[in-house]
């Protein structure tokens, strides 16, 4: 068979179709699903980890990397994460990491300090961390501005939050003041003091002091502070008086403040305003220097009991006070003699003179004054200012027939003129009395002596075996025996009276 002339069907035209394959296979996807995940956890973990700060301590004692917590008012915030050395070896540089809330708590100012078991004064407190141990406690500021470094406290703040103000105190000895030691107002206790440093001249001692609402109002420019230490006694005409704040105040010591009382209304004193401690409430309100005017005074006898800032008085009131005591030696007479300087003020202890002028005209009225005091008699004397502490004063007092003295102006400060006292004329007749009482018990003993010579004379004379008891013995006998003879002539006349005239009868002879 032929296959010429034969017709064919056309056949379609086969392709090659090459499949596309996907670009991701499923073996990564579970890479991938990790990485994303890990990488949310760790964006959720930045996130709730809150700041981190730093915190500079003196000493890493009780302190603990991821133990130590750090407390606000109860609430933990925060824990140290890492503790170590500085650089220059003196202090310790921890760092902690705090809670995503505590972001708005960390001021420039906040405070941070170490809680630990604590004894100040009246003050205990961190007992709790005898069992928990220690932690950080914090302590909010003022500041709006955020702080992530902060140098610890050596001591709690005393203050916390409580609202209220700080005042400064200067004062030259310290005394029992510690932290924590109270402020009394009216004896309340109000405040305490939170601090004290020397100054940088070492001259003064700054202490500050708290006194919270809404006492603080109480506090004016014009406010005396004080210590209250212990107890006062003081010893006067009226009696003994004994003083005390409170009992905490005698254990503890304390500091009291008071306002004078005053007609003109004061503003409260600003916060930080410096005020002047005095030992007592005595010389806290005494009253300011007005006119003060210097003498100096020689005593030629014993100043024991006089001291300084002992009363200078005239006619029992006070108007000055004792400056200086020094002994002296006049090496021309070698003549020992007391110098006592005294300060005389007299409108500073309320004595009011009457037309006194003023500028230079004051000058001669009161040169004019003391040499009329002194022309009329006024001496200056040692006087007895409590006769059971034997504490002497300066009283100015009229001496009638005093010497006649000439004041010399050119000297500086003035001598004024002196006279011994009733002290010396009250010693002299106490030596009279002692000597005239050791003369009579010197008699005393001179006759007891001639009495026992008497005795012993006596003793003698009584012995068994002298004459003179032999003597005795017969005259003793012969005695008795005329007492007999007595006797019988007695009997005889009672019976026979007639016998006294006409005699014994012969029946009788």
């Amino acid at each position: 068979m032929s296959d010429k002339g034969e017709s064919f069907t056309e056949v379609p035209e086969s392709r090659i179709v090459v499949k596309r394959r996907t670009r991701l296979s499923l073996v990564w996807v579970i890479p991938i699903v990790a990485a994303v995940a890990g990488a949310w956890i760790t964006a959720t973990h930045i996130l709730s980890k809150g700041p981190e700060i730093t915190i500079v301590f003196q000493s890493a004692d009780g302190l603990e990397a991821h133990k130590t917590k750090v407390n606000y008012n109860g609430l933990d915030i925060g824990v140290l994460k890492t503790i170590r050395l500085s650089e220059d070896r003196k202090s310790m540089i921890g760092t902690a990491q705090m809670s995503p809330n505590a972001k708005d708590l960390l001021g420039k100012d906040t405070k941070f300090w170490v809680v630990r078991p604590r004894i100040s004064g009246m003050n205990v407190s961190g007992l709790s961390t005898l069992i928990s141990g220690s932690y950080i406690g914090m302590q909010l500021g003022q500041s709006q501005e955020k702080g992530f470094s902060f140098i610890a406290l050596e001591t709690p703040p005393l203050t916390g939050d409580v609202p209220g103000r700080l005042f400064a105190l200067k004062t030259s000895a310290l005394g029992s003041l510690d932290f924590g030691t109270p402020v009394f107002f009216r004896q309340l206790q109000v405040g305490q003091v939170v601090s004290y440093e020397l100054d940088k001249g070492g001259e003064f001692l700054n202490v500050k002091v708290f006194v919270q609402e809404p006492y603080d109002k109480y506090v004016s420019p014009d406010t005396r502070f004080w210590q209250v230490s212990g107890i006062d006694v003081s010893l006067s005409a009226n009696g003994i008086n004994i003083k005390t704040e409170s009992l905490m105040s005698i254990l503890a010591g304390g500091v009291a403040f008071e306002t004078p009382a005053s007609d003109l209304i004061l503003p409260p004193a600003e916060a930080g305003t410096t005020f002047n401690l005095f030992v007592d409430r005595t010389e806290a309100f005494k009253p300011p220097v007005r006119d003060p005017h210097s003498y100096l005074l020689a005593f030629k006898q014993s100043v024991r009991g006089l001291t300084l800032g002992s009363p200078v008085q005239f006619y029992g009131i006070t108007i000055g006070e004792v400056t200086k005591i020094r002994p002296q030696l006049d090496v021309n007479t070698m003549e020992c003699f007391v110098e006592v300087g005294i300060c005389v003020d007299p409108e500073r202890y309320g004595v009011k003179f009457m037309d006194v002028s003023v500028g230079i005209d004051s000058v001669v009225d009161h040169r004019k004054m003391i040499d009329t005091l002194i022309s009329r008699g006024v001496r200056a004397q040692l006087s007895s200012g409590n006769l059971l502490t034997g504490s002497l004063l300066v009283s100015f007092c009229f001496v009638p027939d005093a010497p006649a003295v000439q004041m010399d102006w050119s000297q500086d400060p003035l001598h004024l003129p002196t006279m011994p006292g009733k002290l010396d004329s009250i010693e002299d007749s106490i030596s009279g009395l002692i000597n005239n009482i050791n003369q009579a018990v010197a008699g005393a003993r001179g006759t007891l002596s001639n009495a026992d010579k008497l005795i012993d004379s006596a003793n003698q004379l009584v012995e068994p075996n002298s004459v003179m008891n032999s003597e005795l013995n017969n005259m003793l006998q012969q005695g008795s025996g005329a007492a007999r003879s007595l006797r019988v002539l007695a009997d005889y006349l009672e019976r026979h009276p007639e016998a006294l005239i006409h005699g014994k009868t012969g029946e009788g002879k």
